[in-house]
C-alpha cells in the first residue's frame, strides 16, 4: 500500500535510496520513519476506512494524509514509543478537521454521547483494567458482515469500536488516542458494541450465533 498511497508525494519508502547530499540528520529520519511508521500504515488504512464509512477514495486520502503529517511531525515522536496509537490519533485529528470543513454535521450531538459513562464504568464495569474479556467474543465475530455493519452505527461509537475490537488498541491506549477518560472509553465500547449488536442481530441468527428472539 505504501508505494499506491505516497507514489509521487515525496514519501519516504523502504527501499527509496536516500540522496547523496542528504544530511545525516534527515539520513536519520528517514530510517526512523521507515521502521517505525511505515509497517503501521495497513492498520491506519483500515481505520481510515472505517471512519470513512468504507469509502475508499477518502480513506486512502486520509491515510495519505496522516503519514505525511506524521513525517513532519516525526522530530516530535519519541522512539520506541507507541507509534501506533500516534498515528491513529493524527487520522482521527484529520479525519474530523475534514467532517467539519465539509460541513457534515455530528451524527450524535456530543451532550447525548456520554451521560451515562460514570454510571456504567462504575456499575458494570467496576475496577478500571487494561484488558476487556468481552473482546473474545468479537475476536470470533469479525467479517464483512461486521464491517458493514459497523459502518452503519454512529461515529464516535464506531470509532472506539475499531480501535478495540478491530485493532486491539488496551483501554489505555484508547483513552489516549481518543483523549478521554477511561471510564468514558468503557461506557462507548459498550455502548457500541450493543449498536454493532442490534444492526447485526438478523445476520447472527442466519449464520447460528445467536438463537431468534421469543416472539411476542
Amino acid at each position: 500500500m505504501a508505494v499506491a498511497l505516497f507514489a509521487g508525494a515525496g514519501m519516504p519508502g523502504e527501499a527509496e535510496r536516500a540522496p547523496a547530499d542528504e544530511s545525516a540528520a534527515e539520513s536519520l529520519r528517514r530510517r526512523g520513519f521507515a521502521e517505525e511508521a511505515l509497517p503501521h500504515m495497513e492498520a491506519v488504512y483500515r481505520f481510515a476506512l472505517r471512519l470513512a464509512r468504507g469509502r475508499q477514495d477518502e480513506a486512502e486520502d486520509l491515510t495519505q494524509d496522516t503519514f505525511l503529517q506524521a513525517y513532519r511531525a516525526w522530530e516530535g515522536y519519541t522512539p520506541g514509543t507507541n507509534c501506533r496509537s500516534w498515528l491513529f490519533t493524527i487520522a482521527r485529528n484529520r479525519f474530523l478537521r475534514g467532517e467539519e470543513r465539509r460541513g457534515r454535521h455530528p451524527e450524535v450531538p456530543e451532550s447525548q454521547l456520554d451521560t451515562t459513562a460514570e454510571a456504567l464504568a462504575a456499575g458494570r464495569y467496576g475496577p478500571v483494567e487494561t484488558t476487556d474479556p468481552e473482546r473474545a467474543y468479537w475476536d470470533s465475530f469479525i467479517d464483512e458482515e461486521v464491517m458493514r455493519a459497523l459502518d452503519r452505527i454512529p461515529a464516535p461509537f464506531r470509532e472506539v469500536v475499531v480501535l478495540s475490537d478491530v485493532q486491539g488498541l488496551s483501554y489505555p491506549e484508547l483513552a489516549d488516542v481518543l483523549a478521554l477518560p477511561i471510564g468514558t472509553v468503557k461506557s462507548r465500547l459498550f455502548r457500541g458494541r450493543r449498536l454493532l449488536q442490534d444492526a447485526l442481530y438478523e445476520y447472527a441468527v442466519e449464520m447460528g450465533y445467536v438463537r431468534p428472539r421469543a416472539e411476542r
